[in-house]
């Protein structure tokens, strides 16, 4: 794997139009990378690979000027951008399945590579609820430990409250400049100056229901743990949970009264293992064991060891068809498409690929991949 590294001003302007291009998302974009050796081979490449994948009109490549009007409005601002591959990275996100290629930050970096305890749960949390979170984020924060949230009403509004002293780290689910929800417009400026924001949404995006959960992944990307101290059966804290889980996290909640349907999530992650947590020294005893324990690895690397050889194209058009007979409406993992194709996986990446660029084909948490609706 290349080792971490500062990109050059025209590097990093690459990997941006790269990751801004249409129909390319993380996992694409590594894979882009590990194909053709640098973001700007890849953008040169973009067009064919989506007409191989069966698009007719031409894919959508981002343009250069607004790459750099993008990172000259980040600069007035007193935002940058990091990209994945850069030493100030936060190297435990670096090792999720999908990292964000770039991210853009506003505030102190150096606080993405200490520990780090992600606190998240109900915008309408009860007054029990954030005066706990309150006692304890502010006790982990007194212990070194940063606080990471989502900088939503309620129980992410006490948790950034009490760690503003400590550190601690907004994640939004738009573009570093808009606030959301408006309301914590002031908290966040205070976040920006104290702390650290960060954002994966280009500069001045406004925050769509769809965001929400790539802001989840890099929220328990970031942490050790993710405690959840009050949440409702389908809330956006317990897919924060989830993704936690399956990045290789420890999981943490905080029990609440049956009676109560916030309460609920919570304890239903408790009946399923979760660590019961009632004071910031369970969760000070529980990470102990945690910082020898290494985090989940990413099915493959941020970037492979070498250059792949590409398949041949004559292969390539004769195991189309299969592929795609494999793909519906319901999500399939790829490791199924590659066993049930007897297909080498690296024709089988390459062609997924190319139907992604094509806009065919959607990609979902867990590996899997479906037909685009």
């Amino acid at each position: 794997m290349e080792q971490t590294r500062e990109l050059s001003r025209s590097e990093r302007l690459d990997w941006l139009r790269l990751i801004r291009s249409e129909n390319v998302g993380p996992i694409t974009f590594f894979q882009l990378l590990g194909r053709f050796g640098t973001a700007a081979k890849a953008l040169e490449a973009l067009p064919e690979l989506a007409r191989r994948g069966g698009r007719k009109k031409p894919i959508r490549v981002f343009p250069a000027a607004t790459a750099r009007e993008e990172m000259d409005t980040l600069e007035q601002f007193g935002a940058t951008l990091m990209a994945a591959i850069e030493p100030g990275y936060p190297k435990p996100l670096r090792q999720i399945a999908d990292p964000p290629p770039i991210l853009t930050l506003h505030g102190h970096p150096e606080l993405l590579n200490r520990d780090i305890l992600a606190i998240v749960g109900a915008r309408n949390a009860s007054a029990a609820a954030i005066r706990l979170t309150r006692q304890i984020a502010g006790e982990l924060s007194k212990g070194h430990l940063v606080i990471a949230s989502g900088l939503a009403r309620g129980i992410d509004t006490a948790a950034h409250v009490a760690a503003l002293d400590g550190g601690t780290i907004a994640v939004v689910g738009g573009g570093i400049d808009y606030p959301y929800p408006r309301e914590n417009a002031a908290l966040q400026a205070e976040i920006g100056a104290r702390g650290c924001v960060i954002a994966e949404q280009p500069f001045g995006t406004v925050p769509q229901a769809r965001h929400f959960p790539r802001r989840n992944r890099i929220i328990s990307g970031l942490a050790r743990g993710v405690l959840v101290a009050e949440a409702s059966p389908k809330s956006g804290s317990l897919i924060t949970a989830r993704m936690a889980l399956e990045q290789g996290r420890e999981v943490f909640a905080i029990p609440g009264s049956p009676l109560d349907p916030r309460a609920r999530g919570g304890n239903s992650l408790i009946r399923n293992g979760a660590t019961l947590i009632e004071g910031a020294e369970d969760i000070f005893d529980a990470l102990q064991t945690l910082r020898h324990r290494p985090l989940g690895e990413p099915d493959q690397p941020l970037l492979p060891l070498f250059d792949p050889v590409p398949p041949d194209e004559a292969e390539l058009q004769s195991a189309r068809p299969d592929i795609v007979n494999f793909l519906s409406a319901t999500p399939i993992e790829i490791d199924e498409i590659i066993r049930l194709s007897g297909q080498p996986p690296a024709l089988v990446l390459t062609i997924l690929l190319e139907l992604e660029l094509a806009g065919r084909i959607e990609r979902h948490f867990g590996n899997r991949v479906s037909i685009a609706l």
